[in-house]
């Protein structure tokens, strides 16, 4: 069977050499598809649209793609990135693909013996579980074309809309398939585990498959988050689980200082050493105490047992402080340490170490777990950061139970692809904690929460003014509602 698409020739591969020929599953798929050629009806050309939507804010234009089950490229010819990638059974499907999307590159694969010589940032398995042979077999094989930090985007039929998608198929609206698999949430999240895949978090999208006058968008916008049970679509994100790093990172503590003066020696003494190297960079900015000359003073007397940088903010906010010493921080690692100490510095261990064995990319401290110190934190304060802590969670879809505690940690090559996307959320944050938070949801990072110990000042006091202060919060979650949980 030869195919001829533009000016080139496609001859797949002789069936005697198809690595899934003893695969009656494969076979039977493979054919239907050759049979089938082009498709796809006018509603799920549609429905292709509605998930383009998602995959859009989810896959960066410039990163590279690999789609598992291509069929004939209409998902990827709706994104905007040119190094596409698809693989897929029937070699019909591939040439309409390779016509529709001429500069991306598609070869005739099984995903379940997938054999690419490269590695891609983002792969997508558009409902490809349900036509799988052995899914299992298939994440297993997409840890050979991903690197640390490649993401795997899947979307797959919520088995509650069985019987709607048997009946739309009987009127025609959608194309008729194969015998598939009706895999739920657990069934899928399982078996990424098992191949070694970590599920970063779980979305339900798309209440409305058509486009119709605009109603589509309301519904799947604004009315999907609040009822996912319902939703046609349940997408899963997840990342390969990488073995520790062979060597140590170097790590980077930022502690920025307003009024602090009494707390800046404390700092360095009770801080422990490591990594392969550990950086102390002070930012100080506009006290009214003597802060800066006793940084100064500390960074001369431990100049023999520590590397310590010390600077002076240029703008106000301890925002600008953190994104100016990130901005010069060398280490590997970087965590904030708030200066007043009411984190005890003697835990930072617990975040490093959460990052160097590759549990998470992204540590958020929570100071809600423990039982507090008496003055450590006042009760309408408790309850406003249980009450942020619920909704940033519901708008994240992630577990973030403290959003405003001040110690944070990531890698610096991840805090950099944050500030190159700074813009998307604005730059309005004067608390640091929300465009980090922000910006590592929005790079799908895996955030992990760290239980702390909340202790009580012992030196000076707040800089947080309660009232001023909630209505930013007010204004941050509003952000996070419309930029993320309703993007």
């Amino acid at each position: 069977m030869t195919i001829t698409t533009h000016n080139e020739v496609f001859v797949p591969a002789d069936e005697g050499n198809m690595p899934f020929e003893n695969n009656s599953h494969l076979k039977n798929v493979q054919s239907f598809y050759d049979q089938a050629g082009a498709c796809i009806t006018w509603a799920g050309h549609q429905y292709r649209r509605i998930l383009a939507r998602y995959y859009q804010r989810l896959i960066p234009a410039n990163a590279s793609v690999l789609e598992v089950g291509c069929g004939d490229g209409e998902l990827l010819s709706h994104l905007a990135n040119t190094d596409v990638t698809g693989v897929d059974l029937s070699p019909i499907q591939i040439a309409l693909a390779q016509k529709k999307i001429p500069h991306g590159k598609f070869e005739m694969q099984s995903g379940e013996h997938l054999q690419l010589n490269r590695k891609f940032d983002y792969i997508v398995l558009s409902e490809t579980v349900n036509q799988a042979s052995d899914v299992q077999q298939i994440f297993e094989k997409l840890k050979t074309v991903s690197h640390p930090r490649t993401r795997l985007l899947l979307n797959f039929y919520n088995t509650a809309w069985r019987p709607l998608l048997s009946f739309a198929t009987l009127l025609g609206f959608k194309a008729k398939q194969p015998a598939s698999n009706w895999l739920n949430s657990y069934d899928v999240k399982n078996m990424l585990e098992l191949a070694g895949w970590d599920v970063i978090k779980q979305q339900r999208r798309i209440l409305l498959p058509l486009q119709i006058v605009g109603l589509d968008r309301l519904m799947n916008r604004f009315l999907a988050p609040l009822l996912p049970w319902f939703c046609l679509t349940t997408f899963q994100i997840a990342r390969p689980i990488s073995p520790p790093k062979s060597k140590l990172p170097s790590i980077s503590v930022i502690i920025p200082a307003r009024n602090e003066a009494g707390n800046i020696h404390a700092a360095i003494k009770r801080m422990p050493k490591l990594g392969s190297h550990t950086e102390v960079i002070f930012i100080e900015g506009l006290s009214k105490d003597n802060t800066w000359d006793e940084i100064q003073r500390v960074a001369r007397e431990e100049s023999d047992n520590w590397d310590i940088v010390t600077l002076q903010q240029t703008k106000k906010g301890k925002g600008n402080a953190v994104r100016e010493a990130f901005d010069i921080a060398k280490g590997d690692i970087l965590i904030i340490l708030d200066a007043d100490l009411t984190m005890p510095p003697e835990e930072l261990g617990k975040f490093y170490d959460v990052l160097a064995s590759g549990k998470a990319e992204f540590c958020n401290g929570v100071r809600l777990v423990y039982p507090m110190e008496k003055q450590a934190m006042r009760f309408l304060n408790l309850c406003a950061n249980k009450f942020f802590g619920i909704v940033f969670t519901w708008a994240l879809d992630n577990p973030i139970k403290d959003t405003l505690c001040g110690t944070k940690a990531l890698y610096r090559e991840d805090y950099l692809r944050i500030a190159a996307n700074r813009s998307y959320f604005g730059e309005f944050d004067p608390f640091g904690d929300f465009d980090l938070l922000f910006g590592a949801d929005h790079l799908l990072l895996k955030i992990v929460d760290m239980p702390i110990h909340y202790r009580d000042r012992t030196y000076g006091s707040t800089n947080i003014s309660r009232w001023r202060h909630g209505v930013l919060l007010l204004r941050m979650l509003l952000v996070a509602i419309r930029k993320i949980k309703l993007g």
